[in-house]
């Protein structure tokens, strides 16, 4: 555990602007140009601590609380402590209170992973050296191949909760992690091992294939929240590098006749993210996740970045909605969230792929000027994009 935490550690340190003086940039019109001279030097600088990191997979912690084995991923409930009425009992809700006690080392070892990855990834579509390739495919085959150390491909003891639950479908959401994983393989992949490469595919066609029979994924499917959209990023990514067409199709369908009818109202806002105690925060959240749905959906033929429901609902309209109390968060008319409110926001991943597909300076002049070194571990863990560059053409 203390290797883990010195290495998050450590990318949370070097994960810095380039400097201030690089943020004053006039914006290129480009944005991927622009947002690469932000983020060159803080992304080489992070790929080299990563050329030096071993592995550290889910085999490598355990928890004497999880009903699974040694290579299947274990989280418990964040919202879920021990009732003071009933010590051994089962665990009670404070809901939007994190209990600092639960099992969190596979969660906190997948971040790490999504961020070597990452790192790597961003670092090689900026250079075109095949070193940092090779370094990350040392972490893949840990994560999906070798016998030893890979990670079952589904979450059945994910988000578990002491005295109630082995395992929740709500759990599904920890993996959303993998996304910058996925993007990174699309990066590198023409310079991967092609045995390897298919056998990292199979892992995600075993991994969609369960999330989409299991009645855990199914229930997931079917959550009317942030979790409802997770499901869908993570269906959408994880079939796009499996190349099932059918999968993308469902998602697409997905996203017009039930994300966006469903969750959002006529001004853009997400009523039942604003119901919670961290309104301001899921809320970003859930901004950033169906954000990203767009990129990875989208194609010429079927730009979800233009489609809206009949009333006039659309992803434009969901950033239009957040984008002013991003920018000043003093505007922001409801409770302060609960906790972490005083971290957020940061540099969204809304703004910046937003302001790719209009062409909006200004969200891109906002997210220059945002926080892109979040040392806060919720707060890292609530980006389902840390690294933009991998995202972006």
């Amino acid at each position: 555990m203390k290797r883990l935490y010195a290495f998050v550690l450590l990318l949370a340190v070097s994960h810095s602007l380039a400097s201030a003086q690089s943020k004053e940039h006039a914006l290129d019109k480009n944005v991927y140009k622009t947002v690469e001279s932000i983020l060159k030097e803080q992304v080489l600088r992070e790929a080299d601590a990563a050329l030096k990191a071993d592995p550290i997979t889910v085999t490598a912690a355990s928890s004497p609380r999880s009903a699974g084995g040694k290579h299947d991923f274990f989280s418990e409930g964040d919202y879920w402590w021990p009732d003071p009425k009933n010590p051994n009992g089962p665990y009670i809700q404070r809901d939007g209170m994190t209990n600092p006690e639960n099992f969190t080392a596979h969660r906190l070892a997948m971040i790490r992973f999504s961020r070597i990855i990452g790192a790597l990834a961003s670092a090689y579509k900026i250079t075109g050296n095949a070193k940092y390739v090779h370094a990350a495919e040392k972490h893949l085959r840990a994560w999906f191949i070798d016998e030893e150390t890979r990670m079952n491909p589904n979450l059945l003891y994910a988000q578990a909760i002491k005295g109630l639950y082995t395992g929740r479908g709500i759990g599904i959401i920890d993996t959303i992690h993998l996304l910058d994983v996925v993007m990174g393989i699309h990066v590198m992949h023409s310079q991967m091992q092609s045995e390897e490469l298919q056998k990292i595919k199979q892992w995600f066609a075993d991994y969609t294939t369960w999330l989409m029979e299991h009645p855990n994924g199914k229930a997931e499917m079917n959550a009317k929240n942030n979790h409802g959209t997770c499901f869908v990023l993570q269906i959408a990514a994880f079939s796009r590098l499996t190349h099932n067409t059918a999968l993308q199709k469902f998602c697409i369908d997905r996203y017009k006749n039930v994300l966006l009818p469903n969750q959002m109202a006529a001004d853009g806002s997400f009523p039942l993210e604003l119901a919670r105690t961290k309104p301001y925060g899921y809320s970003l959240f859930n901004l950033d996740v169906m954000t990203t749905l767009c990129q990875v959906l989208s194609t010429p033929e079927n730009n979800l970045w233009n489609y809206s429901t009949p009333d006039g609902r659309s992803i434009k309209k969901g950033i239009q909605y957040m984008f002013p109390y991003i920018a000043d968060k003093s505007l922001w008319k409801l409770k302060p969230d609960v906790m972490h409110w005083e971290e957020w926001p940061v540099a969204q991943p809304s703004l910046v792929l937003g302001a790719a597909a209009y062409q909006n300076k200004e969200w891109l002049a906002t997210w220059v000027k945002l926080d892109h070194d979040p040392k806060g571990e919720e707060i890292i863990r609530n980006l389902p994009v840390k690294y933009p560059l991998i995202w972006l053409d």
